[in-house]
């Protein structure tokens, strides 16, 4: 009996449902839950209000020292001695390393007994010379036999330079024997050990690197920034890093470079971008990874809402839905400055309007 009369039933209450309301049951219905604003809870209304809005860009860099120097030797052989280890501070002129210099002091030897023979040679031409001298002018040597005797001269002169200059050589080689500090730094390594058997750096090759100084308090991040972002950027732009380890300890740097072209890094193109630090804290290191916030734009005092209460509308354009007289109606909006939670509202919108912070089509699934 129930089945038989529901549907009559149905019939007699719909048509008097639509003459008390003067509107269709079920489109009445629907506009219900979108309308009736007072069943909204507060956490969907928002109020769209003035605050200043930061538009920061955050990329990672490796922190490396801004100056660093790879010691070689200008001349090879054995390790000696060693006189730093890493970490160890040095100031410019203070010996790093020795190298034996055996083999050289005994060429020394060799070209100071050069020497000595040359000068004896000398004095003995010189000898003959001034005697010749003196024969030829009491016409009892020929001309020849007395340019001989000049010629003779000259030549042992010239030999003996040789050996002078040979002996400088030498020398120099023997005193760059002792590896000295290029400027103040920091030993970042030691590539090598006492014993072990370098070879000089001389054009042909690139040389054993003995160790690296660097000065520390001379730091500089190089990243990787993309296509998109390295346009906002601008040579001494200043900007702020922070450490991953010590998040809350806070450096300023400056941009001092930008690649003209892109290179490829990991697979990702970008381009690379260098930033001074301008007071290194003392607790960064060389190969360190940091976190580089690069500021582009900033609007002061802006009415503002969150990002997250911005739509998307027809024909691509953005959109908020207003709450006018107790209902949310979409109005269209345009953005300026754009930060992680908040976005600048340049027209389109007032301070101290209520905003949904969902579509509507959100609030009737949950009613």
């Amino acid at each position: 009996m129930k089945k038989v009369f529901a549907f009559p039933l149905m019939l007699l209450i719909l048509p008097g449902l639509w003459l008390a309301t003067g509107k269709k049951p079920f489109a009445h219905w629907r506009r219900m839950t979108a309308a009736q604003v007072q069943e909204i809870p507060e956490k969907f209304v928002l109020t769209a209000e003035c605050r200043d809005i930061d538009y920061e860009i955050d990329i990672a860099g490796d922190v490396a020292p801004e100056f660093q120097l790879e010691v070689k030797s200008e001349v090879g052989g054995k390790i000696k001695a060693l006189h730093v280890e890493p970490g160890q501070q040095v100031k410019a002129g203070e010996p790093l390393c020795e190298i034996d210099d055996t083999d050289l002091q005994n060429q020394k030897a060799s070209v100071m007994a050069e020497i000595d023979g040359g000068q004896l040679r000398v004095k003995r031409a010189q000898e003959h010379f001034n005697r010749g001298k003196e024969l030829f002018k009491s016409r009892l040597i020929t001309r020849e036999a007395f340019d001989n005797l000049e010629s003779d001269l000259a030549i042992e002169r010239n030999e003996l330079a040789k050996s002078q200059r040979k002996l400088q050589t030498v020398v120099d080689q023997i005193g760059k024997t002792r590896i000295i500090a290029p400027s103040d730094g920091t030993v970042l390594q030691v590539q090598v050990i006492e014993g072990q058997v370098v070879v000089s750096a001389a054009s042909v090759n690139s040389g054993t690197t003995l160790m690296t100084v660097a000065d520390l308090s001379k730091l500089l991040v190089t990243s990787n920034v993309n296509q998109v972002d390295v346009a906002l950027l601008q040579l001494k732009q200043t900007v702020k890093v922070t450490m991953e380890s010590i998040r809350q300890e806070t450096m300023e740097a400056r941009v001092c470079f930008i690649a003209p072209v892109a290179t490829i890094k990991n697979s990702v193109k970008g381009f690379q971008v260098q930033a001074n630090i301008l007071k290194p804290s003392p607790r960064l290191r060389p190969g360190m990874m940091v976190n580089m916030t690069i500021p582009v734009a900033r609007a002061e005092q802006a009415v503002s809402v969150p990002v997250s209460a911005v739509f998307r509308g027809a024909n691509d354009q953005r959109v908020v839905y207003v709450l006018e007289e107790n209902k949310p109606v979409m109005r269209e909006v345009v953005l300026g400055v754009t930060g992680l939670d908040y976005t600048e509202i340049k027209k389109g919108l007032q301070a101290g309007e209520k905003i949904l912070a969902v579509e509507p089509r959100v609030l009737e699934k949950k009613s």
